[in-house]
């Protein structure tokens, strides 16, 4: 995608994300990675007449394992007090799951993070028709008691949602404090911290993130009192069971947040070898009627698990139940307002 067609799709999203005249924006990279990023939001928003900074972290080494939460802002306070400044940041470095990004939304600043390559955020731009869809999930769900996961795969997992909120993404942010992630298209929640119990067997063209792979053989968690307590299988379960010993974090056990996905220009078949074309995997995450479950940390919820060791694990074919009313049904969306009209 050549810079002018970048930047009108930044100007699209910072016209979502309600950015205007006299609004202080910062774009946060780090090292020379996105530095066109940088470059195609702050045209853009120089074109609505924001005030337009870019702040540039130092490069760090690879980080290995995909350690959420640990970001350079750490050791630099004075760049976090800096950032709390802005009416809007636009994260081009992922600081979710982090107390630097906590800290930032907690001063009033809206964040929305773009890591994704600008072939998948222009197919995936955020809309009106989409947010509403989202924003009525988020409703249902939050005023759910439990939720229950089924699939012909054998999954059978109940989640008590009594402690955590729904949070909705689609994929703009116009809100005080308020995150989101450019793509994204699902809602989401998370379990009381002892009150996921039953078995998910994840099937064969499952995803596994971060590791990015389709699952080739099933995997069976066994849940108990919000904690696996055991995880079987062939090849693939053994890939996980080593990644997650990796971080020497009992912690990384515990069950993280779970829910839906609504977005219907979102691929599923897009991580296949020579196709995937890099980023996160939001793509994955977000396909319409995914049903995905998480393992690891619950501080974005405002849960104490805190752990580096997350996995996210979007699932076909499931169905979910609020308060024994189906939200998908055996992978599509069961709820007239929830729908997208394909044609």
């Amino acid at each position: 995608m050549d810079q002018f067609s970048f930047t009108e799709i930044c100007l699209h999203q910072l016209k979502m994300s309600g950015v205007h005249e006299g609004e202080k924006l910062i774009v946060l990279t780090q090292g020379n990675e996105r530095l066109d990023y940088a470059d195609a939001f702050m045209a853009a928003g120089m074109r609505l007449g924001a005030k337009m900074y870019h702040m540039r972290l130092p490069p760090v080494p690879p980080a290995g394992a995909w350690a959420v939460g640990q970001t350079g802002l750490a050791a630099m306070p004075e760049a976090v007090e800096a950032l709390k400044t802005a009416d809007m940041l636009i994260d081009c470095i992922f600081l979710l799951f982090s107390p630097e990004q906590m800290a930032i939304q907690a001063a009033g600043t809206r964040i929305l993070t773009a890591v994704e390559p600008p072939e998948i955020l222009a197919r995936m731009l955020p809309t009106k028709e989409l947010r509403e869809r989202v924003e009525f999930a988020g409703d249902l769900l939050s005023k759910a008691k439990v939720m229950r996961i089924t699939s012909p795969h054998g999954t059978d997992v109940t989640y008590k949602l009594n402690t955590y909120p729904a949070i909705t993404e689609y994929a703009c942010t116009d809100e005080p404090g308020r995150w989101d992630h450019w793509p994204s298209g699902f809602v989401f929640t998370g379990g009381d911290d002892d009150g996921v119990d039953g078995t998910i067997v994840v099937a064969p063209g499952d995803i596994l993130l971060p590791q990015n792979i389709y699952v080739r053989d099933p995997i069976i968690y066994t849940i108990e009192n919000g904690w696996i307590t055991d995880i079987r299988g062939g090849l693939d379960a053994e890939l996980v069971k080593s990644y997650m010993a990796g971080f020497n974090d009992p912690r990384g056990m515990g069950m993280s947040h779970v829910g839906w996905g609504l977005n219907q220009n979102a691929k599923w078949h897009r991580m296949v070898p020579g196709e995937f074309p890099g980023g996160m995997g939001m793509e994955a995450r977000s396909f319409y009627g995914n049903v995905m479950f998480s393992t690891g940390p619950n501080n974005e919820l405002g849960g104490p698990n805190d752990t580096a060791c997350h996995l996210d694990i979007p699932m076909r074919g499931c169905s979910l139940f609020l308060d024994d009313e189906p939200m998908v049904l055996d992978g599509d969306i069961a709820v007239k307002e929830m729908k997208y009209n394909f044609k």
